[in-house]
């Protein structure tokens, strides 16, 4: 049986849903609805006269039909939407729809200058952006592209730099440090309150030190565990602990005298903001602008 041009709409859900193994997640990519891509799987299935692809309540997996079907359409679909990245450069006002997946610190210190910016020169262009610590593959879970710090970018994934080195620091209230004083080593760090940190991975961030040569690395004690660093600075501004924090999120509290900076000359500089995706001869239009206006705009150096 020929395809009909009818069909090219439902073979693109077909290939997100082979993609993703999930209705949910590849409907987020198309910008539809779970229930309108079973209804166009459906269809297709029916014009097809064969059953592409298994569902259960737990799983979606592909027929030997759909398998085969996934690997002829591939690479003629893939050119397709290079095609048409390459056109949209060509219009005066590019569109398209980008989804980021960012950690609270790039949200709040990298993108927020940014957006509104972006937004005023590309206001075609639409921008679904997912604020969560977690590691994940950006493009099984349906994004085009995540922001990391560079330690932390999958080896598998283009990334390109987005700031300069995020510098680290240790600081509490004043309140909290009139109480239980201001350490002078990482090793007194044992007899305080610290806001523990949970890393996207799930494992407890232990915290590091560099002074000179020497480096230390510490698990510190605190009631109080976290992944998100603007709840952590407010736990500090109220004097719940030392908080170990990106110092531009903080920066202002430090200058109004809400929180006081301890063990200044431990922290070292952290790795630079990435920005990661998947290998692709042509990177979509709207995250090449992002890129180069988070470049332009400089809001953590670069």
């Amino acid at each position: 049986m020929a395809f009909a041009r009818t069909d090219l709409a439902d073979l693109a859900a077909f290939i997100a849903i082979a993609r993703h193994r999930n209705f949910r997640l590849a409907g987020l990519e198309l910008g539809v609805s779970a229930s309108a891509l079973s209804h166009a799987l459906k269809g297709l299935e029916e014009r097809l006269g064969v059953k592409l692809v298994n569902r259960t309540n737990r799983s979606v997996t592909l027929s030997a039909a759909g398998e085969d079907l996934l690997a002829g359409l591939g690479a003629p679909f893939a050119a397709v939407m290079a095609a048409e990245d390459v056109l949209n450069r060509h219009r005066h006002t590019p569109r398209g729809r980008i989804r980021l997946n960012v950690p609270d610190v790039a949200a709040e210190m990298l993108l927020a200058p940014v957006l509104p910016e972006f937004n005023r020169r590309w206001p075609a262009i639409e921008l679904d952006i997912c604020v969560e610590n977690r590691m994940l593959d950006v493009f099984d879970d349906g994004f085009d592209a995540g922001i990391r710090f560079g330690g932390t970018v999958p080896d598998d994934m283009i990334a390109q730099r987005l700031s300069a080195q995020i510098e680290w620091c240790i600081a509490a209230s004043p309140e909290y440090l009139a109480v239980h004083g201001v350490p002078a080593h990482p090793h007194d760090l044992a007899a305080h309150r610290c806001l523990q940190i949970r890393l996207g991975d799930e494992r407890i961030y232990r915290w590091e030190f560099e002074r000179g040569g020497e480096s230390i690395v510490i698990a510190v004690p605190g009631a109080i565990t976290h992944n998100s660093g603007s709840l952590a600075n407010e736990l500090a501004r109220r004097g719940a602990g030392l908080v170990y924090a990106a110092l531009p999120s903080i920066a202002g509290d430090l200058a109004a005298g809400r929180l006081q900076r301890v063990l200044e000359d431990w922290v070292s500089p952290g790795e630079p903001l990435h920005i990661y995706y998947p290998g692709r001869r042509n990177l979509p239009v709207g995250l090449r602008l992002l890129v180069e206006l988070i470049r332009e705009m400089r809001p953590l150096g670069f």
